[in-house]
């Protein structure tokens, strides 16, 4: 079941690159308490996410924070390296938390899994943002296939 406004997130887990090397961070840590928003790309250094989709919510981070924002979060299936290496790239630090689903775990539990196999990137997540209250899902912006509009940085901005 695809994940909608008003259920609770899931229980999950992500990697996440700390000082000392790769490090978990659960969803009750991520979402407990906070107000979040997460989006997810197909794939990290991708075209449409690297030129658009990331930037968006890089150059927008404060005015997220302006918003009562307390978390701004990247998530993709692609390892905890390359979230991390993608992250310092688009001068993500400080901005976006960059979230490794390494093997679209949580990407399954949203019920937002994305076959990519045509095009040789197997199974991946969607493209998404989701806007989530205290681990309640206040707004689940979920683009058609092959589509960037409802969850760019600025869409999800005037949803706030």
């Amino acid at each position: 079941m695809t994940i909608k406004a008003g259920d609770q997130v899931p229980e999950g887990r992500f990697t996440v690159m700390k000082a000392d090397g790769p490090g978990s961070l659960t969803s009750d840590a991520l979402f407990s308490g906070k107000k979040v928003v997460l989006f997810s790309v197909p794939g990290a250094f991708t075209p449409t996410c690297s030129r658009e989709h990331l930037p968006g919510f890089v150059e927008q981070a404060s005015a997220f924070k302006a918003k009562g924002v307390d978390t701004v979060a990247c998530m993709a299936v692609n390892d905890v390296f390359v979230m991390d290496a993608w992250g310092k790239q688009a001068g993500a630090d400080g901005k976006v938390t960059m979230l490794a689903d390494g093997n679209g775990d949580y990407s399954r539990a949203l019920g937002l899994e994305l076959d990519a196999s045509g095009f040789g990137m197997g199974k991946r997540g969607q493209r998404f943002a989701l806007i989530v209250d205290d681990g309640k899902v206040v707004d689940a912006l979920i683009e058609e296939p092959g589509k960037f509009k409802v969850s760019a940085a600025d869409h999800v901005l005037s949803k706030l």
